[in-house]
């Protein structure tokens, strides 16, 4: 793993979000982007050299609806930039952490995603990035 990728934070409503996030940062989002195979909308801000990640569910089937329906808003998780994702994805499997997509998918920010299961991450959700550009 090369870095901390970004830190995604679920919210019930995003433009309400992105009003609270731009006061705190001082600055607005520099983007949104909806994945519509996950059922969610998010939006980027950039914090040096770090990036927040909002998400709002577009239905309530979408993971994000059922994580703020069991746990509220807040820390949803916690992405890391890796170079070779399938790489990663093999190593972590032999080291006994549990992923829980056999293929990586196609994320928001023009990357390749994969996550890994909280109950083998000390119960947080762990999210593996590979640039696509």
């Amino acid at each position: 793993m090369k870095k901390i990728e970004h830190i995604g934070i679920a919210v019930k409503n995003l433009e309400e979000a992105n009003a609270v996030y731009a006061k705190l940062f001082g600055k607005p989002h520099y983007k949104t982007e909806e994945v519509a195979s996950e059922g969610v909308k998010t939006s980027f801000f950039k914090v040096g050299d770090n990036k927040i990640e909002l998400l709002e569910a577009t239905n309530e089937n979408s993971p994000i609806a059922k994580f703020i329906e069991k746990k509220g808003e807040g820390m949803h998780h916690i992405a890391f930039d890796v170079t070779d994702i399938h790489a990663e994805m093999a190593r972590l499997k032999t080291e006994g952490f549990v992923v829980l997509n056999e293929e990586p998918k196609k994320g928001a920010d023009n990357k390749l995603v994969v996550f890994l299961h909280p109950k083998s991450t000390n119960g947080v959700l762990v999210e593996l990035c590979q640039s696509t550009d």
